[in-house]
């Protein structure tokens, strides 16, 4: 009786190994396609990025409305057509220097 209830429990723990290395095995396998995929995905950065990231909202705001006022200052009291384009193309030019003097910080 015992020899029997001996012989059942090696043959249950050997199922048992078994199973337990298939798991492992499918558990190792699901490891290395998950960090295949991480590799290859390509890392997506959260949030704002490029030149305006650094400014909030409301300085990018005051940014574009203060060009656009000067832009419209210009078009208004400037008459000659040559002479309002060169203006335009200045401000826009210089407007990177004004945002870091007038924000303290770089564009």
């Amino acid at each position: 009786m015992s020899r029997e209830r001996a012989r059942r429990r090696a043959e249950r723990e050997a199922e048992q190994a078994r199973e337990r290395a298939a798991r492992q095995r499918r558990v190792a396998r699901r490891q290395r396609r998950r960090a295949l995929v991480r590799r290859l995905t390509p890392q997506v950065r959260r949030g704002r990025s490029g030149r305006l990231a650094r400014h909030t909202r409301g300085e990018r705001a005051a940014i574009v409305l203060l060009t656009a006022a000067a832009v419209i200052l210009l078009w208004t009291f400037v008459d000659d057509l040559a002479l309002r384009i060169a203006l335009i193309a200045l401000l826009l030019l210089v407007l990177p220097a004004i945002v870091v003097i007038a924000l303290d910080r770089r564009t």
